[in-house]
């Protein structure tokens, strides 16, 4: 035995690792775990390369826990080391990581992340274990094994000890304050979440399963029985669907690999993306489109980070663009430096590259649905719609590309593209000012007498409904020319495609003035503005409207990215100049009778609009009761 002290240069060191490396400290574990992993992996390589001419027999790791002893084990059958190696990979190489570590990186956001790429993934081991041993015999011939051990001060004992099996055990005994990492199920937790995919065997405990009798024992109804048996728990599947090629692959397994990511979700995907790059960096993944509810946010964070298949995070707001958070699935990139803060990575040239990529993957794969099956496409789109319209807001490359394969929908179900549609009522609905309107209802049903009068006079109205709909119109004014957007009740259809001939009216001046007050009288002037305006004399008496304008201020407003503070409600109350009913109204001799019929029409106004409510409501139905 012998007995060394770490050279420590940062005062204090262990108390540093214990407390401050990992905010999580469940992360010891993907840690070592990690490690046994890529000591197994090393001698699969060295196998392969002629360099280990020994016996590779069953490479896996085991996580041994011994609740009585108050011990957790990490064992793998891998390369193992010697004593000189000790020296050289704990005391030496994987310590001064950490000193870099806590010099570079203390307090700093995202820093638990980033352990393992200082070589310090061992001594994440001191935060939950007040004594540590490393048990290991080297796979050199002739090796003697030895053990390391350290309470978590500088000092260490290394010793020779009796080991039969190559490879390496870490043996952390916990200390008080760790105590739930000795319960089953919180390792269990752990492991599912870590080790879900790691290239090696990981086993932890034992798991039940149902066989045939053996002895071919037969119940009451003839049929052969079936008895539980206890076999090894494999934590992992070693070859998960996006480390395949997808040559290899069918519908099912994408189908089989999205319920083994998501068990709980019974929704399935859409379609899928099969990530495969190896130049100018690496990336492998496979992201799915999944339905969307209404919830958006609850869609998030569903993209897992893996790195060489051990799980990182499944924060990913800095490597995909951010409308892409709403898809699902796993990205795996050894090239994602994630030994940075987030700032760096917002900035960092390979990150870029990888966010750039995902994104043409994305648009190149809507794009080639659209032309191989466009009916499919069309029937996909209402769930599609909400990624395209996100992407093509918060991205320009993306707007510039999708603008092609975005679609909208008239009230009668049929779709088109915007180009389509432009050319389509570019004859009818193009203005004075040679602009082509397009009329839209986000409640075909609501606007219903809007919508008919609109299709009465020959117009295409879309249907346009949705959380980001008024963000995206007024991208779309700006992404195609001579186009605008004008909800089908924003105004009366002669002021919203507005032409050169005019209406003449019914009303002079003098009327206008007698009458207006009468209106403004019956409702809050406030939030009403009366105007006049020379209509068909078939058009309804009073038309009660919001401005385009006025209304997407309030719908930005509520989604974000409006104006701050409240935005006025305000509407117009627009009274049909050559209405007979208005002219009645102007040549009715009793200020009570008139009043009775200024309240009626403009109540009638308001209900249309489901804006009569609560005790207007109810003096409107008595009104109209009496008048029948």
């Amino acid at each position: 035995m012998r007995t060394g002290q770490i050279n420590v240069q940062t005062e204090n060191i262990f108390p540093i690792i214990k407390k401050f490396l990992y905010s999580d400290h469940e992360i010891f574990l993907r840690e070592l775990v990690s490690n046994a992993v890529d000591a197994s992996q090393k001698l699969k390589f060295l196998s392969s390369n002629g360099e280990f001419k020994g016996e590779l027999g069953e490479l896996k790791v085991e996580v041994l826990l011994d609740k009585e002893a108050k011990t957790l084990t990490i064992r793998d059958r891998g390369i193992g080391m010697t004593d000189a190696e000790i020296d050289k990979y704990i005391n030496q190489i994987a310590f001064s990581g950490a000193e870099e570590f806590v010099q570079q990186y203390k307090g700093k956001e995202g820093a638990e992340q980033i352990i393992g790429h200082f070589g310090l993934g061992f001594y994440s081991a001191f935060m939950v274990a007040e004594k540590v041993q490393i048990r290991t015999l080297s796979r050199t011939e002739g090796a003697k094994a030895v053990q390391w051990e350290s309470n978590g001060s500088p000092e260490y004992t290394i010793t020779e000890i009796e080991k039969e099996d190559r490879g390496t055990d870490i043996v952390l005994f916990i200390n008080e304050e760790s105590v739930e990492f000795l319960e089953k199920v919180r390792i269990q937790e752990i492991l599912d979440k870590y080790c879900k995919f790691l290239p090696i065997p990981v086993f932890f405990e034992t798991k039940t399963e149902y066989i045939d009798d053996p002895n071919g024992e037969r119940d009451e109804n003839d049929k052969v029985k079936r008895v539980a048996i206890e076999v090894p728990n494999q934590i992992n599947n070693v070859s998960p669907a996006w480390t395949k090629a997808p040559i290899d692959l069918k519908e099912d397994d994408y189908s089989a690999f999205y319920r083994e990511l998501y068990p709980m979700t019974m929704e399935s995907p859409l379609f899928h993306i099969h990530l495969n790059v190896d130049y100018p960096f690496n990336l492998t993944g496979i992201l799915y489109f999944p339905r969307i509810q209404e919830n958006v946010e609850v869609q998030r964070n569903k993209i897992n980070l893996y790195s060489n298949q051990v799980f990182i995070t499944d924060s990913v707001e800095e490597i995909v663009p951010e409308f892409l958070t709403l898809l699902h699935g796993v990205i795996d990139s050894p090239d994602i430096p994630l030994n940075v803060s987030r700032s760096y990575l917002q900035s960092d040239g390979n990150v870029k590259k990888i966010s750039s990529h995902i994104t043409k993957k994305v648009v190149d794969k809507l794009a080639e649905m659209f032309k191989k099956d466009r009916a499919d496409y069309e029937s996909k789109w209402e769930d599609l719609k909400i990624f395209v319209q996100y992407g093509m807001l918060s991205d320009e490359k993306f707007a510039e590309k999708a603008k092609s394969i975005a679609l909208v929908k008239n009230t009668d179900g049929k779709y088109y593209t915007l180009e389509e549609f432009k050319e389509q009522v570019a004859t009818l609905q193009t203005d004075k000012n040679d602009k082509v309107v397009m009329l839209y209802s986000n409640n075909p049903e609501e606007q219903f007498g809007f919508v008919k009068k609109a299709k009465d006079r020959g117009y295409e109205v879309l249907d346009m409904d949705g959380p980001l709909v008024p963000h995206w119109i007024a991208k779309l004014e700006q992404v195609f020319e001579n186009i605008s957007f004008a909800r089908v009740d924003a105004d009366t259809l002669d002021k919203l495609i507005q032409k050169d001939e005019e209406i003449p009216s019914k009303l002079s001046k003098e009327d206008e003035d007698q009458l207006k007050p009468l209106f403004e009288e019956v409702v809050d002037k406030e939030k009403f503005t009366v105007q006049f305006e020379s209509m068909n004399s078939d058009d309804a008496p009073i038309i009660i409207t919001q401005p385009e304008f006025i209304r997407r201020m309030m719908e930005q407003q509520k989604m974000g990215g409006g104006f701050y503070g409240a935005f006025p409600e305000m509407h117009n109350l627009t009274i049909n100049a050559n209405h007979e009913k208005i002219s009645e109204i102007l040549n009715t001799k009793t200020p009570k009778s008139r009043e009775r019929k200024v309240k009626q029409l403009t109540d009638i106004a308001l209900l249309s609009q489901g804006m009569l409510k609560g005790e207007a409501l109810n003096e409107f139905i008595e009104r109209s009761i009496n008048l029948v």
